[in-house]
């Protein structure tokens, strides 16, 4: 979660509603110090919230002694840090969404299949959220699980997430987002990933290779409705040293691709 981003953009273009009156700045402000806290910035002061969150001393220290006061955070008198409380947050939204409930056992239908870590993410704010995973092993330096966060523009369910949308939406995230390498395989030229997303489109799928991690190949498809619309994505990750691109577009690409499609009845209109 980045809380620069999202509270700046509430603060610059609110939408009409906050004209009539019901943009609750408190609520906005309490959410960006909430979106604080990561696995960098476990324990902040008030100081560092309100560094990161765009907010005054002031603002941060009221907003962290009320998420105290409620049980959201905890303190030692000089430090914060979040509560497991926090969770009831991530919890609601999973409980009242059935796309997890219905993806996490084709996830582990998949990974038992083929032995290799099974994953399905949305795109919010421009990165690709974690909604269900169903892991052999673990792949990658940084420990993933549901509410993980990564870019979009190197991963392959950001990918698939990316190409479905509206041009002028995908324009809008190229035009926002620096294109980091974050290995010396990122593609980070943007009219080279026109030309990719262009491909994922077209056929289907995407495939990345060594571009969000050294080491780490993964390979995913968009899940959808009845209706053609992308709800989210779905993708096998494995160790590029044991799987290669082909063993990725032969073996593992088919089983995603009926695991993906086996859920389009369930997921509606």
């Amino acid at each position: 979660m980045n809380p620069e981003t999202a509270f700046l953009a509430l603060e610059e273009d609110p939408p009409e509603s906050a004209g009539e009156g019901f943009f609750v700045e408190a609520l906005a402000r309490g959410l960006a110090v909430i979106g604080c806290f990561d696995q960098n910035h476990e324990r902040l002061t008030i100081s560092e919230v309100a560094r990161l969150a765009h907010l005054t001393r002031a603002t941060a220290r009221r907003s962290l002694l009320t998420l105290s006061a409620l049980g959201y955070v905890g303190t030692d008198g000089k430090h914060f840090w979040l509560t497991p409380k926090i969770l009831s947050l991530g919890h609601a939204y999973l409980s009242s969404t059935p796309l997890p409930r219905l993806l996490q056992p084709v996830l582990e239908q998949v990974s038992e299949q083929t032995h290799e870590s099974c994953s399905a993410s949305i795109l919010e704010g421009g990165e690709i959220v974690y909604i269900a995973r169903a892991a052999t092993r673990r792949i990658i330096s940084v420990g993933l699980g549901v509410g993980s966060r990564l870019p979009a523009y190197c991963t392959s369910m950001g990918r698939v997430l990316l190409a479905a949308l509206e041009p002028a939406e995908l324009e809008a995230y190229l035009q926002r987002t620096p294109l980091r390498p974050l290995t010396p395989h990122t593609l980070t030229d943007p009219e080279r990933l026109r030309e990719e997303l262009a491909r994922v489109r077209s056929e289907g799928y995407a495939l990345v290779d060594q571009e969000l991690e050294l080491g780490l190949r993964s390979v995913a498809v968009p899940v959808k409705n009845a209706r053609g619309k992308v709800l989210a994505a779905m993708n096998i990750g494995a160790q590029a040293g044991r799987v290669s691109q082909a063993e990725m577009i032969h073996n593992l690409l088919p089983v995603l691709r009926q695991a993906a499609q086996s859920l389009t009845p369930l997921l509606g209109i």
